[in-house]
């Protein structure tokens, strides 16, 4: 993969055997380094009231959720895999950095819904919070009752909310650390999140990357100012060739971006863009699809004779997207052969989910598609998915089995759960 020096290649780090080195080639390298969120007071927030609008499907139980949390991380450190948890490192940042602070709590205190009154006085109380106390707010959002001024502020907006209504809207969407960002060879990559209830993760994500020391120089692939694009629609089916879905969450406007700042940054020659349904069972393309080994993907069957990829592929005369040139697009032809051809392989292995099309229907639903790889052949599931992980170990593939009976209230599995940070080149 072209690289711009010796520097990028190491993740914009400088060339020291303590420091860690970031950078991830494809779906399935032995996995190094990974960032997870612990659920937290966050998911405490949800009721039948608001679950809906906070995209989730139930109201998890909380205890429950994080121990299978604790489960997941520590099948991860038993392969050697570093673990990095998200409220960690933002208390860390807020803690190093006064911009951080000011700059988090600028995201999350909106003036134009508080009102200026309001809004200047919470941010000046939000200045001199502790920091793991203010990274828990920015996480967990905070009610009017939980203000530290009583109703009698001089603020309209305060004297005619409910106690129990947001000041600061909570984030339990967190825990899917996959969609805020993603890493595409030794750059990372802040994404824009489509919808209302998401759209502040990324100013979190964002704080981290751009303030925490361990990830000075780092330098990004992808600005969040742009069209809609999610880490769950992203996969990076072998080095330089990268699939990306468009439905509900992603848009063709995301994709072409996504597309043409791989190109520019030589992070990719060929970009796959396909269509899925936009629905809540397909909110994302990792939903369908994730891969489990270099040349193998666990799908949901219904869909795998049916989509299509449109193929980007950058030409070798190619020139920064202000120039334009250098792109030949093609498609929509059909997904499987088109991305067995970008990979320079003969055909992708395909391992259905389920045995029959009504377990298939409930397993894709029960996440069974959106296994995580900590190697080539070796992947993390849920173990609901009892019918899809005999088909894994049948294929071949090394099943280590997590609970989700919690964790998948919000529609998730364990690749939405985890977002790579170092893997090894396959």
């Amino acid at each position: 993969m072209p690289v711009d020096d010796e520097k990028d290649r190491r993740g914009g780090r400088p060339d020291r055997a303590d420091e860690p080195r970031y950078g991830v080639t494809s779906e399935v390298g032995a996995l190094r380094t990974v960032l997870l969120h612990r659920p937290g007071a966050e998911l405490r927030r949800l009721t039948p009231r608001n679950n809906d609008q906070l995209l989730f499907d139930g109201i998890p139980w909380v205890e429950r959720a994080q121990q299978e949390h604790d489960t997941f991380a520590d099948v991860l450190r038993d392969r050697g895999v570093e673990v990095l948890l998200l409220a960690d490192l933002l208390a860390e940042t807020i803690s190093a950095s006064g911009a951080a602070r000011i700059q988090g709590i600028s995201a999350a205190v909106d003036a134009r819904r508080l009102g200026h009154v309001l809004a200047d006085e919470l941010a000046a109380y939000l200045r001199g919070v502790p920091a793991e106390e203010l990274a828990e707010i920015l996480m967990a959002g905070m009610t009017f009752d939980e203000l530290p001024f009583g109703p009698d502020a001089a603020s309209l907006v305060r004297r005619m909310h409910h106690g129990h209504d947001f000041v600061i809207d909570p984030l339990p969407n967190l825990l899917f650390t996959r969609d805020s960002s993603f890493w595409v060879g030794p750059r990372v990559a802040i994404t824009s999140l489509a919808l209302p209830a998401r759209i502040r993760e990324t100013s979190l994500t964002d704080l981290i990357y751009a303030f925490h020391p361990r990830f000075l120089g780092v330098r990004r692939a992808y600005e969040s100012h742009t069209a809609p694009i999610e880490g769950g629609d992203v996969l990076l089916l072998a080095s330089g060739v990268v699939a990306v879905g468009v439905g509900e969450r992603t848009t063709p406007a995301g994709a072409e971006a996504l597309a043409r700042s791989l190109f520019d940054d030589g992070l990719a020659h060929t970009v796959l863009v396909i269509p899925i349904a936009q629905t809540r069972a397909t909110m994302h393309l990792d939903t369908v699809c994730t891969m489990v080994d270099t040349d193998a993907v666990v799908m949901y069957p219904a869909v795998r004779d049916e989509l299509r990829a449109f193929t980007i592929h950058r030409e070798d005369d190619y020139v920064s997207h202000e120039g334009g040139g250098g792109v030949t697009m093609r498609g929509p032809d059909p997904f499987l052969p088109a991305a067995a051809e970008a990979m320079g392989i003969g055909k992708l292995r395909v391992i259905d989910t389920g045995l029959d099309g009504v377990t298939a229907e409930r397993e894709q639903w029960d996440d069974g598609n959106n296994t995580l790889a900590v190697a080539p052949g070796v992947v993390i599931a849920y173990e609901r998915n009892e019918m899809t992980n005999a088909r894994l170990l049948d294929a071949g593939i090394e099943v280590l089995p997590i609970p989700g009976s919690e964790l998948g209230s919000g529609r998730g599995g364990p690749r939405c759960l985890s977002c790579p940070l170092a893997r090894d080149d396959v």
